[in-house]
């Protein structure tokens, strides 16, 4: 893998740890209050902050799920490295195009 690669697959990671605690405490006590799923789009519904957390969130899992597959594909298939290149970037556009539109169907009023 290369440096540039690697350093961004690194930041990434870092960005998300933080991003996963906070999403599984926010679930934890959404389930712990017993909230329904009205409820909590209610609550997340028009939300600038939720949509940009889960903006970043979405972005960050796109390009580290991407560079991970891209780099698992390079050390387990014979694909040309160039085929490999072109589905990474479309699986991580993908993702993020989906994961976007998740954050929308929340967030948005």
């Amino acid at each position: 893998m290369n440096v540039a690669l690697y350093a961004w697959q690194r930041a990434t990671a870092a960005l998300m740890a933080p991003l996963v605690l906070v999403h599984l405490v926010v679930i934890f006590y959404a389930m712990g209050a017993g909230l329904s799923a009205a409820q909590m789009l209610a609550r997340t519904r028009g939300s600038i902050a939720w949509g940009l957390f889960y903006g970043v969130f979405v972005a960050a899992v796109s390009v580290h799920a991407a560079i991970g597959v891209r780099t698992i594909l390079i050390e387990w298939t014979p694909l040309p490295r160039r085929a490999i290149d072109g589905f990474a970037i479309l699986f991580g556009l993908v993702l993020a195009v989906l994961g976007l539109r998740a954050v929308a169907a929340v967030v948005l009023p």
